[in-house]
């Protein structure tokens, strides 16, 4: 007997509570707006400016010794993360470390990198500077810029992608659910003012994609249903089609999740903000897949030709007379 996770007879109402579902993902994009202009996101070096230090040491490289080494040295945002190259020579062990700005200054200052290094060589006194990279504010605004534009420009061709291949009430649903995820991610990232760096946002980019993926899953069905069931309300045939994709969608999110959990607990704090961003982004796209995209075709209906003939078989040369 083939095991299944969700039986072929399941018949959910997805739609029983729709306004309570469909009201909180409003509220939560309410709240995570006013989060966004009231509390502001952590941004990280990408955004705000700082400098980026590149380090060789002939002992290997110890991430946590050497934050613990700059923790005293007040120096807010400081991201260290090992370098490896297969053009390495063995025994070459070589470390970025990157500062944000401090007090509004493009770069960190000769009293600061003195103060760093000399930190960094209490840990490995074999341990040399060997580049310095500076990144000003206004290369930060034009990051800012662009990463914007990168997620409204995938969300732009994702609607001209469904609006080609379903119709406009699918593109319409498919976009808001995008943009409920990006929303709620960026408020959760404003509530816990986790850092939001360039790794965020090609985590937003990567919820984008799996989202829509589970989406044109459950619209595909759709379709099909419309076309099978030409007498059933739209409800029903949406209600069916989410029932029928169900266990594929509880197949995919788990099994994905249990790796993003596994890279959250044990993964570290470099990767860290990036494996909750896409953890989150998962859970809330597969909500909305269910209760957002699919309330929003409910809610704008769909055209369907429930008066209009079956066509005759036989052909266009049926009813001629031989």
């Amino acid at each position: 007997m083939a095991f299944r996770i969700v039986p072929d007879d399941t018949n959910i109402n997805f739609f029983r509570a729709a306004r309570v579902t469909f009201g909180a993902s409003v509220v939560g994009m309410i709240v995570s707006i006013i989060l966004f202009f009231t509390m502001g996101l952590n941004y990280g070096i990408d955004f705000t400016g700082g400098t980026s230090i590149r380090t060789e040491a002939e002992q290997p490289v110890d991430v946590g010794a050497y934050r613990d080494a700059l923790a005293g040295l007040d120096l807010g945002d400081v991201v260290i993360s090992e370098v490896f190259d297969p053009t390495f020579e063995e025994g070459q062990h070589v470390a970025q470390v990157r500062i944000q700005s401090q007090e509004g200054e493009g770069s960190v200052s000769s009293e600061t990198m003195t103060a760093v290094a000399t930190a960094l060589q209490q840990v490995d006194p074999t341990l040399e500077f060997t580049a310095a990279e500076s990144v000003s504010g206004k290369v930060s605004g034009e990051l800012i810029r662009t990463a914007i534009l990168s997620v409204l420009g995938a969300m732009g061709a994702i609607l001209v992608y469904i609006w080609l291949r379903f119709e406009w009430q699918f593109s319409v649903g498919a976009v808001a659910a995008l943009v409920h995820d990006v929303t709620l991610t960026i408020g959760i990232f404003a509530l816990f003012q986790i850092k939001f760096d360039l790794a965020i946002i090609a985590a937003l980019l990567t919820i984008v994609g799996y989202s829509i993926n589970d989406t044109v899953v459950v619209f595909d069905r759709a379709r099909e249903n419309l076309r099978k069931y030409k007498t059933k309300p739209l409800i029903d045939v949406l209600n069916i089609s989410a029932n029928e994709t169900l266990s594929r969608t509880v197949m995919t999110s788990g099994t994905t999740l249990v790796a993003l959990i596994a890279l959250l607990v044990l993964g570290g704090d470099v990767i860290r903000g990036f494996v909750f961003a896409i953890t989150w982004g998962i859970v809330v796209g597969t909500y909305s897949s269910i209760y957002v995209a699919k309330n929003i075709v409910l809610m704008l209906g769909v055209k369907r030709d429930w008066d209009k003939p079956s066509k005759p078989t036989g052909g266009q040369f049926a009813n001629v007379d031989a």
